[in-house]
């Protein structure tokens, strides 16, 4: 079996690269950053360049690939600040990255699936598609617009053999929160967001330091990968990682400004000086 893993440069992707490949599967691991890649040879995962914003790279890297019974779509980050802040251009590049990168994928390995009756998509979403943080605007909408993308190609996909699957995570331990952060850092620098886009900021990179111990493994959200590729019968969503599940449910039944209250103080002072001990 074939599988194709984008976002491998690094986090999640290049986890899942490894694992998958240790499992026995025939692996491309695909990202920019081909160099990051190199250590996953020893473990038989082929790199490839790949940038899933540019149509030309993309019809390259498949080419090299040739037919994938599997594709993991992991490209993404995340793009924090404040709506009135973000320049369009950000914004745009956040939906290609996050959504039409991965749909053109998509779009282009379903012809052999479908010819084959047979194939597997598995798309890395996140709890950050069923409910919103302070200052995630235009990284929600790509998440939500993930979600919304995988539950019509699942249906469209099902009478044809092909499974299409959602993972979720919630809070796991990759650069994710720093990117973020540093977005969020640099829409906000002189406009009127500034002093509580900072602090939220600061206590994005405190909560996303690699020694902060309630994050989870990569490996947590490579394991559901794993059964998402492997099982007969796969789930349509698995959502893992901590506060993944406590996310979602307060979402539903807090009234909408109880939870904005909640998620606001991400930005609060008292947040910032917590974080400051920690």
């Amino acid at each position: 079996m074939k599988i194709l893993v984008t976002g491998a440069s690094s986090g999640i992707g290049y986890d899942a690269a490894k694992t998958l490949a240790q499992k026995g599967f025939t692996v491309f691991a695909a990202a920019r950053r081909v160099s990051q890649m190199e250590p996953l040879r020893p473990f038989g995962v082929t790199p490839v360049f790949l940038d899933v914003t540019d149509e030309p790279s993309i019809q390259s890297c498949l080419a090299q690939v040739g037919e994938v019974d599997v594709l993991v779509n992991c490209a993404g980050y995340g793009s924090f600040g404040a709506i009135e802040n973000v320049p369009l251009e950000e914004a745009r590049r956040q939906l290609e990255v996050n959504l039409f990168g991965l749909a053109r994928l998509c779009q282009l390995v379903l012809p052999g699936m479908r010819k084959r009756g047979r194939g597997r998509i598995v798309n890395i979403s996140s709890v950050a598609g069923k409910g919103c943080l302070y200052f995630g605007g235009w990284y929600h909408v790509s998440k939500y617009a993930v979600e919304a993308f995988s539950d019509c190609l699942r249906m469209e996909m099902q009478p044809l053999g092909i499974d299409v699957v959602l993972i979720e995570p919630g809070a796991t331990r990759t650069d994710w929160g720093l990117i973020a952060a540093r977005h969020l850092e640099e829409s906000s620098k002189g406009t009127a967001y500034e002093a509580p886009a900072l602090r939220q900021a600061f206590v994005m990179k405190k909560g996303f330091s690699p020694d902060v111990k309630f994050l989870s493994a990569p490996s947590v959200v490579t394991r559901a990968i794993v059964k998402a590729v492997c099982s007969r019968h796969p789930r349509t969503r698995y959502r893992v990682s901590t506060g993944s599940g406590s996310m979602v449910f307060w979402h539903a039944v807090l009234p909408d400004r109880w939870w904005d209250g909640i998620v606001r103080q991400l930005a609060s002072p008292w947040l910032a000086r917590f974080a400051e001990k920690l």
